[in-house]
């Protein structure tokens, strides 16, 4: 760890300078409690830094949760091992995954599923919360995966055996709720000439109706994301066990938020901890930390870190952008990149291409005082959307 300042800490062992101002912006906050910590994956973000984590006292920025509230990851291990899936044809897994979960930014269900429907059951049994003024389709997207890095893998960890691994969040439902509060946290700020060092790190005012009001929203949206990787990963589950022609038995499921808010105890003090890409880690708590497209990832547990409150990376962190990505890489370096990984060979992807993120392994290096390595999968099968 290195202590920035007293009010910011961090375990990026790579960071660039854009990323450290935009962070100590941030710790700035008066209502920062007792400071912002930075995770290896730390990367520049709207307002906030991705991979940091936010601790408050009276009040939440909004931005500093993320604007798809409840993305994370959800991973499945099974009685399968990689022998049973030698000399199968992994593409026709592959293409049973994508008819199965919708894929892509606005794909969304043509009918509501069983099990879809109990979950969207739930959800609308929340009588705070009306989704249907933010997001009319949020039943129907309920099951859908979305693009960017979101991911479905099946891997093999370092004893052959199968997993099934995904990462989403709260589609566009999620994003509505997020920019709506983002906006009135903006008006209120420019209503009361509050001075910030960047207007994205408007915030609420615990005790007030628009406070109230993000925070029914906000847990209402991070329970939608995790039923929407629960619903996904029960429909891989039944891919596998039609692709083998048998029965899949679960294991062991882990499901763990990286973009949202919750109230905990630190350091004497009852806090607004927000996590923007980032896993709680308690003692022995599991998560998931994913690498890119075509590389590692991992299955750990917390260590309790105080000063990192609790928290570890959520992944490897992009080192460029989208668009710098595009502009540096060819799709025959991507194709490299996923050698001997059953992929939708495809150039939209080139984004996504694993040199355009920090190495994973460096990451978790840098995080070893957070999560010790329970497992080290790596992919069978990618499936994304464009």
């Amino acid at each position: 760890m290195e202590t920035i300042n007293a009010r910011l800490v961090s375990w990026a062992s790579i960071l660039e300078a854009s990323t450290l101002q935009q962070a100590e912006a941030c710790a700035r906050m008066p209502f920062i409690y007792p400071h912002v910590a930075l995770m290896p994956d730390a990367h520049l973000g709207l307002g906030a830094t991705v991979g940091s984590v936010i601790p408050t006292q009276g009040a939440i920025i909004p931005a500093a949760v993320g604007v798809d509230i409840g993305c994370g990851m959800i991973a499945v291990r099974t009685q399968v091992r990689s022998e049973d899936l030698v000399a199968r044809p992994l593409a026709k897994l592959r293409i049973a995954i994508e008819h199965a979960v919708p894929l892509s930014a606005g794909a969304q269900n043509r009918t509501v599923s069983r099990s879809a429907g109990k979950r969207i059951a739930e959800l609308e049994a929340v009588p705070e919360v009306n989704p249907d003024e933010r997001h009319d389709r949020w039943r129907q997207q309920l099951g859908s995966l979305g693009s960017g890095n979101h991911f479905i893998e099946v891997s093999v960890d370092e004893l052959q055996r199968v997993w099934l691994f995904l990462h989403s969040g709260s589609r566009g439902i999620g994003n509505r709720i997020a920019q709506h509060h983002i906006a009135i946290a903006t008006s209120l700020i420019e209503r009361y000439r509050t001075q910030l060092p960047d207007r994205n790190l408007a915030y609420l005012v615990e005790g007030t109706e628009e406070f109230e009001a993000y925070i029914h929203q906000l847990q209402w949206a991070q329970r939608y994301a995790l039923l929407n990787r629960e619903e996904m990963m029960d429909r891989v589950v039944g891919c596998l066990s039609d692709f083998l022609s048998a029965e899949v038995v679960e294991q062991e499921r882990i499901n763990c938020h990286h973009n949202f808010s919750q109230h905990e105890q630190h350091f004497g003090r009852t806090v607004w901890v927000s996590r923007k890409g980032a896993i709680e880690a308690r003692p022995g708590q599991p998560g998931l930390i994913p690498g890119s497209m075509g590389t590692a990832s991992y299955v750990v547990e917390g260590r309790g870190n105080a000063a990192s409150l609790n928290s570890a990376p959520h992944g490897a962190g992009r080192a460029l952008s989208r668009s710098r990505a595009r502009k540096t890489f060819t799709h025959a370096q991507l194709r490299e990149a996923m050698a001997g990984i059953e992929f939708h060979d495809t150039e939209a992807f080139l984004d996504e291409i694993p040199a355009a993120y920090k190495d994973i392994d460096v990451v978790i290096a840098d995080a070893a005082e957070l999560v010790s390595i329970r497992h080290t999968l790596r992919q069978l099968v990618n499936v994304k959307g464009t």
